[in-house]
C-alpha cells in the first residue's frame, strides 16, 4: 500500500502555491488559473490559516452575489484545514476526502508542510496499484516464467 511520501516523490511538480489572506479573491483565481491547479493554501508567514478553492469561488461568491476583485480571501476561506501525515496511506486519505467531501489535503510533518496531495493524485495512485496486482494476477494464473 502506497504511503503519501511516495505519492509526493512520484508527482511532477511538487510546489505548494499559496496565498495571503489578506489578497482578494481575483487574485486567487488567476494564480489556480496561471498554475492549472484547483486549491490555494492560504498562508501567513509560514502558519497555514486556511485553504482557498474554485468550489468556495463557485459557492461564495458567484452564487451570493459577491465580486471576486473586492473579496478578500479570507472572508471566504475555509479555516479549518485538514492536514496529512507524510506516513499515512493513499487508502487513510481516500477515506478521509470521500467522508468529509475534500479535494485537496496538505502534507504536514512535525509541523513542516511538505506537499499537497489532490484527490486525483490518489486515484492515479490506486488505479496504477491495481494495474500492477491484474498484472500480476495474470501473470500467475497463465503460468508466466514457470
Amino acid at each position: 500500500m502506497t504511503i503519501v511520501a511516495e505519492i509526493l516523490r512520484s508527482k511532477p511538480d511538487g510546489a505548494v502555491h499559496a496565498i495571503a489572506p489578506t489578497a482578494t479573491v481575483f487574485e486567487a483565481l488567476r494564480l489556480m488559473a496561471d498554475k492549472c491547479i484547483g486549491a490555494l493554501l492560504v498562508q501567513e508567514g509560514d502558519a497555514i490559516v486556511g485553504i482557498i478553492t474554485e468550489r468556495d469561488y463557485a459557492r461564495k461568491i458567484a452564487l451570493v452575489g459577491r465580486t471576486s476583485g473586492e473579496t478578500q480571501v479570507r472572508d471566504v476561506m475555509t479555516s479549518s484545514v485538514l492536514c496529512v501525515r507524510s506516513s499515512q496511506t493513499s487508502e487513510e486519505c481516500m477515506q478521509l476526502m470521500t467522508g468529509k467531501r475534500l479535494r485537496h489535503l496538505p502534507v504536514v510533518d512535525d509541523g513542516k508542510l511538505l506537499g499537497m496531495i489532490s484527490i486525483g493524485d490518489l486515484v492515479k495512485d490506486i488505479i496504477s496499484e491495481q494495474k500492477f496486482i491484474i498484472e500480476q494476477l495474470e501473470h500467475y494464473i497463465t503460468g508466466g516464467g514457470h
